[in-house]
Order: C-alpha cells, then sequence, then structure tokens
C-alpha cells in the first residue's frame, strides 16, 4: 500500500460550531478579542483624561520621545549589553562544559528590573526633582539612590539564590542510565 500523494490528503473540515468558526474567522479565542476592546476603551479614557489636563501637549511629546528615545537609544544599548553576555557565556562554553541551567535570564531578569527602576526613578534618583518633591511631600529625594540601589542589590541576591536552588535540584536529581 503507497502513502497518499500530498494533494490527495483530506484537507482539514471547516468546524461547524460557532466558537470553531470563530477562531478559523478570528485566529483567537473570543475572550482574546473582549480583552483587547477593554484595553483600548481604557487606553481611550486615559487619553480623553489627559486631553482635560493643563499639559496635553506636553504629555503627547513626552510619549513620542520616550518612543523614539527607547527605539534609537535604549533597545540599541540593551541589546549590546544581551549579546555582550551571551558571547561571554558562549566562550566559557569553549574552555568548560555548558552549565546544567543557563545562567543567562538569571542575569537578564534582575538587569532589566533594575534598568527599568532607574528609568522611571531617573528625576528622583539624580536629584533633578528636588524642589518638587519638597514642595509636593515635604520631603527630599536623597533615600531614592541608595532605595535604588538597595533594590537592584536585592533582585540580583535573590537571583543569585533562584539559580543556586535550581542548579542544586539538577545535580540532585537521577541521572538516567543508559
Amino acid at each position: 500500500m503507497t502513502a497518499p500523494l500530498p494533494s490527495q490528503e483530506p484537507q482539514p473540515r471547516a468546524s461547524t460550531e460557532p466558537l470553531g468558526r470563530w477562531r478559523g474567522f478570528y485566529g483567537a479565542h473570543p475572550l482574546h478579542l473582549l480583552g483587547h476592546l477593554a484595553l483600548f476603551a481604557l487606553a481611550a479614557y486615559a487619553a480623553y483624561r489627559i486631553s482635560l489636563g493643563p499639559l496635553p501637549v506636553r504629555v503627547a511629546v513626552w510619549f513620542v520621545g520616550a518612543a523614539v528615545a527607547h527605539d534609537l537609544v535604549l533597545f540599541p544599548l540593551y541589546a549590546l549589553a544581551d549579546r555582550s553576555l551571551l558571547a561571554g557565556l558562549r566562550a566559557r562554553r569553549s574552555v568548560r562544559p555548558p552549565a546544567a541551567v543557563p545562567v543567562v535570564n538569571y542575569v537578564r531578569v534582575p538587569a532589566g528590573l533594575s534598568l527599568l527602576l532607574l528609568l522611571l526613578f531617573w528625576p528622583l534618583i539624580t536629584r533633578h526633582s528636588e524642589d518638587t518633591v519638597r514642595f509636593v511631600s515635604r520631603l527630599g529625594s536623597s533615600p531614592y539612590l541608595g532605595h535604588w540601589l538597595a533594590v537592584t542589590a536585592a533582585l540580583f541576591v535573590a537571583s543569585a539564590v533562584l539559580y543556586a536552588v535550581r542548579l542544586g535540584r539538577t545535580r540532585r536529581a537521577p541521572r538516567p542510565v543508559g
């Protein structure tokens, strides 16, 4: 008996169930569309509220500037840092056998979160908004640098502990005989 030619293989029939027809038309579950519509409505409401404020043009300029700064400056920088990390790990693998647990994500995640916090709190960490913070809260912005450094250290320590635990589990796991 010979296998059927590719042109003779039976074609999948379109589902007659409503959910199957919907997935065939849209490509995903109806809740996916509902979730997107809800988020677009939320974004439209936020844009409307911003347009009522005193400085909607400044917000729009900041938003466009942030997108451009990310795409033209920040993304190439952290892509270069990631490539450098991977190149260093590849060079280490050529000298030693590869580790049982790859270390790359245990460096990427705390570094990414730390950089995100630095970006969010940059004016406070560098004390560029000292007058505003003092006016609004009657407190200074002096502890922000220390707090950011402490959070960064905690992120890397937690990541190192998780890496050590995962590495310990893989070393204790029974190896298949074979």
